[in-house]
């Protein structure tokens, strides 16, 4: 492959974007970190629809961390989405939320997650979290190749 395919964050708090982008750093992960702001947007770069059209021969990405509380269309619904279309069925998508609400948790993995990781409060835990979610979700896991959209 020409270049690693990216990590899609899907987070409308610009401090969550930037504390995770800083923490990828940190953790010394490479892959590239695309950020849309909603739900819905967050399909139409999935999707390569809308604004992300110029996406539509342009590989998935190796993993999605969704929050839940999103503006325009909530995570839930965008994990079900993502669920129900046959291009991106068998996508990583880790729900990274600050939420830790047993219902949230029972949702997330009724709706097909893959793992649900609630935000750390601390910079120092947050980088740890980001290490090891890099290590295992880009390093060691195997998953069916996501599809090109489109």
């Amino acid at each position: 492959m020409s270049s690693p395919q990216s990590i899609l964050l899907v987070e409308d708090n610009p401090d969550d974007v930037d504390l995770t982008r800083r923490a990828f750093q940190r953790a010394g992960l490479t892959q590239p970190l695309d950020v849309v702001e909603d739900g819905l947007e967050a399909l139409d770069y999935l999707f390569a629809r809308g604004a992300h059209a110029h996406r539509l021969h342009s590989p998935l990405p190796s993993l999605v961390l969704l929050d839940l509380k999103l503006p325009r269309m909530d995570g839930h619904e965008v994990l079900r989405r993502i669920r129900a279309d046959a291009r991106t069925r068998f996508l990583p998508v880790v729900i990274l939320t600050s939420s830790d609400e047993e219902k949230d948790l029972v949702d997330s993995y009724s709706h097909g997650c893959n793992s649900y990781v609630r935000k750390p409060v601390s910079y120092n835990e947050f980088v740890e979290a980001a290490r090891q979610l890099g290590v295992y979700w880009l390093e060691l896991n195997r998953s069916p190749q996501p599809g090109v959209p489109g």
